[in-house]
């Protein structure tokens, strides 16, 4: 077997579903990094009583975990349309309720599985300054456990 390596951030693929009941899975383009959190929305209780002697005791109530993408708005130049991914992620940042969850799946190179979250979004700003490209970012929340599926 051979050692672990480090792996390029930037050949970890994100993808999100169409929503359909056969998904189709778009890639999320533009992107130049992300932030993988698996505490976010981590809750806990303190579990300290007289008998743990000054001694903090507590216990995990509920996990969480978000992911956030950033990277570049891209648009198609002839009809100024969103890139697919990110349409699809704009898309479903504007909705509510129960209609307010998706899924996106991600893997790093190498793997065999995807992770894939039910999960909101919160579409972030857009902007940039004289000499810039236009910026994009997104944030996924999960909603649930996490699950897998196998990656061809």
């Amino acid at each position: 077997m051979a050692p672990p390596v480090k792996y390029n951030a930037r050949d970890c693929v994100f993808q999100i579903s169409d929503g359909a009941a056969t998904p189709v899975w778009t890639e999320i383009g533009g992107l130049n990094t992300f932030t993988l959190s698996r505490s976010e929305n981590e809750e806990t209780t303190d579990t300290t009583s007289f008998v743990s002697a000054g001694e903090y005791e507590g216990q995990v109530m509920q996990r969480g975990a978000s992911l956030q993408l950033e990277g570049f708005r891209l648009t198609d130049p002839a009809t100024g349309q969103p890139e697919p991914g990110q349409k699809l992620v704009e898309a479903l940042g504007t909705k509510v309720g129960n209609l307010s969850l998706g899924q996106v799946r991600f893997a790093a190179p190498g793997e065999t599985i995807w992770e894939v979250w039910t999960a909101y979004v919160s579409v972030g700003d857009t902007g940039g300054g004289n000499n810039d490209k236009a910026s994009w970012s997104c944030t996924f929340t999960r909603s649930g456990p996490k699950t897998t599926m196998a990656r061809p």
